[in-house]
């Protein structure tokens, strides 16, 4: 099926794109909501990304590899790249926040849904929130960390850190509401 998809949407059929736009739609929307700050910014890396997807296709070659992953890495890709244009704009890597540890405060996680944890990821800066899922969502070194995002690997492990120690005040301050509706 992906190949016959691929075929028409390298013969530009604008039918076919809306195809596979609307059948990897959820799975990439995912990627892009762990990178961006909300729903309005993944939408717009989404959006960028399906334009490379679809600028390219004629490249992509179906005997190759599976079509999931290429658009997956393209998505991962654009998001990097929206990171970089932010931070670009923003021009500062240092003043980022805290960061993510569990520690004691797992049953919390246990609690909340995947939503929520998305927008207490949301909640980081752009630059912890990208250190955090490089790190965590993709399972990227520190070292690997640093050449993609063009920063030292001892950036990107204090940027981790930082991350860890932001979500940990998030979910501590979550627990604390949580406990008060509770009574």
């Amino acid at each position: 099926m992906d190949f016959e998809l691929v075929r028409s949407c390298q013969k530009e059929d604008r039918l076919a794109q809306k195809r596979l736009y609307e059948k990897f739609y959820g799975r990439m929307m995912g990627v892009c909501l762990r990178y961006a700050a909300n729903r309005d910014e993944a939408a717009e890396i989404l959006n960028k990304g399906f334009l490379k997807v679809f600028n390219t296709i004629k490249n992509y070659d179906v005997e190759k590899g599976r079509l999931d992953s290429w658009i997956y890495k393209i998505m991962m890709n654009t998001a990097i790249d929206h990171f970089r244009a932010e931070f670009r704009h923003r021009n500062n890597i240092v003043e980022m926040e805290q960061a993510y540890y569990v520690g004691d405060n797992t049953d919390v996680l246990h609690q909340i849904s995947a939503d929520e944890i998305i927008e207490l990821i949301q909640k980081l800066s752009p630059a912890y929130r990208t250190v955090f899922n490089l790190y965590v969502m993709e399972g990227m070194t520190h070292a690997e960390i640093g050449e993609q995002l063009g920063i030292s690997e001892g950036t990107a492990k204090s940027n981790l850190s930082k991350a860890r120690k932001k979500m940990q005040a998030l979910l501590a301050e979550m627990n604390k509401i949580n406990l008060s509706y509770a009574k």
